[in-house]
């Protein structure tokens, strides 16, 4: 393997720095945007969990907060007292900040899937003039003198694919997983507001009291 990255020239030095960061952010993403984490079940409204059992979950598990369901629903019911339109801003800047948090470094993932071929056609062509060069100023015609180029230009090119390929592939895997935990934040902070600002004010008031 080493054999391959010195054979492959300077260029390989970052693409081999593309494939560290390739895989710390894969693993990070693939750790942080697990849905326990952004959309815990005992948050999510629906017919068979209706709002009050949602705000008991809320109450008697302190660790729902730190998601980041927890954390728009937490800090609307906090600025119930404010009033809705209140809330209701309190709830969407949270959901901004937390949605930032779920998008963090994935763009640098695409910049990675897109670079990293370019470096690789870089190395392609600097082989190639190198090859040329070679025979130049080599000994006649000699094709031999060609082939160290030649390796590089294939090393490097095949270097940028292996990076580029498995880049590309997480970068549009977490952007998709991002835009449909946003959708369901956006749906869940909505029916949380309705639910506890206008079917059930009592239970909100309770909660911000308590």
């Amino acid at each position: 393997m080493w054999e391959l990255v010195k054979a492959g020239g300077w260029l390989m030095l970052p693409l081999l720095l593309c494939s560290i960061f390739m895989l710390a952010i894969a693993i990070e993403r693939f750790i942080r945007l697990k849905r326990n984490l952004v959309l815990p079940t005992q948050l999510m409204m629906s017919k068979s969990q209706p709002s009050s059992e949602v705000l008991k979950a809320l109450q008697q598990n302190s660790a729902l907060e730190k998601t980041s369901l927890g954390a728009i629903l937490k800090d609307g019911l906090d600025a119930y007292a404010q009033g809705e339109a209140f809330a209701r801003a309190q709830m969407e800047a949270t959901a901004s900040r937390e949605i930032g948090f779920l998008e963090k470094n994935i763009n640098f993932l695409g910049t990675l899937s897109a670079v990293a071929p370019l470096l690789g056609l870089l190395g392609t062509v600097l082989g190639i003039i190198e090859s040329f060069l070679g025979m130049d100023l080599g000994s006649g015609s000699n094709p031999t003198m060609m082939i160290p180029g030649l390796s590089k230009a294939l090393i490097t090119t095949a270097a940028g694919m292996v990076v580029a390929i498995p880049a590309l592939f997480a970068f549009r895997y977490f952007q998709r997983l991002v835009q449909e935990y946003v959708a369901e934040l956006e749906q869940q902070s909505t029916l949380f507001h309705a639910a506890f600002f206008y079917q059930n004010p009592t239970d909100a008031k309770q909660q911000n009291v308590g």
